[in-house]
């Protein structure tokens, strides 16, 4: 009897460190995020433009875009604090890939993608994608490693 209780209870002891360990690391996840938005409604844009507030610390950032083929070709995107700016107009560019049965796409943004802030402030986002309301794109604001 006092057997089959100690396994039981390693066996809870076991899934309860899963559980822990999963839940610790979609958090560690999270925190590194500083931005995120998706962008695949076109109530999300009024008069065709995104815009949003957030808060930045001091540091380091880059872009990352989460693109598909019916994203906007051209996403110009406008960042504005009380000593920051920045602006970039960023060109979807699509590279073949051929696994000798078919071709499929991968896709990313090009332009500058680093960006370096002097003190913790509230940025304004503005997103423009130059009336591709329906294309789906996510944008993500992260620390540079």
């Amino acid at each position: 009897m006092k057997k089959s209780l100690v396994g039981i209870i390693l066996a809870i002891a076991v899934g309860l460190a899963v559980f822990a360990g999963i839940f610790s690391s979609d958090s560690q996840e999270k925190k590194i995020e500083i931005y995120h938005i998706t962008l695949a409604d076109p109530s999300l844009y009024e008069e065709g433009i995104f815009t949003d507030t957030f808060d930045i610390s001091k540091g380091d950032f880059q872009f990352r875009f989460t693109p598909n083929g019916d994203s906007p070709k051209i996403l110009s995107v406008s960042l504005e604090g009380s000593s920051f700016s920045f602006s970039e107009d960023f060109k979807l560019k699509g590279t073949p890939h051929e696994t000798g049965v078919s071709v499929y796409y991968t896709w990313e943004y090009i332009g500058t993608k680093n960006i370096r802030t002097d003190e913790n402030q509230e940025l304004k986002i503005i997103v423009n994608p130059h009336e591709n309301l329906l294309g789906s794109v996510s944008i993500d604001i992260i620390p540079s490693n």
